[in-house]
């Protein structure tokens, strides 16, 4: 079953609304993939939110995109910003990474976007969003599967 960004906020709006708010605190953020031999590869990226998707766009032949092109898994971290204070929480997405290929929607999207050319563009197949706060003494993770409501959990 494929979930978008538009399924999640869909079911969660304002959790969906937390999220999208930090992603876009700051531009750049880090994807983790999984190299040939099964290790983690960590990269930096921006991400892109537009009808109803998370995109992930990289440089065309980038290693992140041939990991993703073998194996969709994918783990995106938003950036936590300078300091230890990461203001709104630190958030993680998780899924698959779906390539786009069709001619005419990359050129709707590079239109809209105006990506450096040529380019990789995958949109995010959601699988698992993960909120962590600290709220006074307690850890709070706020958890979202798709069809689950978002699970939160306190730990002291």
């Amino acid at each position: 079953m494929t979930t978008t960004w538009a399924d999640f906020e869909a079911a969660e709006r304002d959790f969906a609304t937390v999220v999208r708010e930090r992603f876009g605190a700051y531009r750049h953020h880090v994807l983790a993939t999984l190299r040939t031999g099964g290790a983690p590869r960590v990269s930096g990226l921006e991400v892109d939110f537009r009808s109803g998707e998370m995109w992930l766009g990289m440089m065309h032949g980038s290693w992140k995109a041939r990991d993703l092109r073998r194996d969709p898994r994918f783990a995106l971290h938003a950036n936590p910003g300078p300091g230890t204070g990461m203001d709104g929480g630190d958030v993680r997405v998780s899924g698959r990474a779906v390539e786009v290929t069709e001619p005419e929607a990359v050129a709707r999207y590079a239109a809209d976007a105006e990506p450096p050319e040529p380019f990789h563009l995958f949109r995010a197949d959601v699988a698992e969003v993960v909120r962590t706060t600290v709220e006074g003494d307690e850890l709070v993770i706020q958890l979202w599967r798709p069809g689950q409501p978002v699970r939160t959990v306190r730990r002291r």
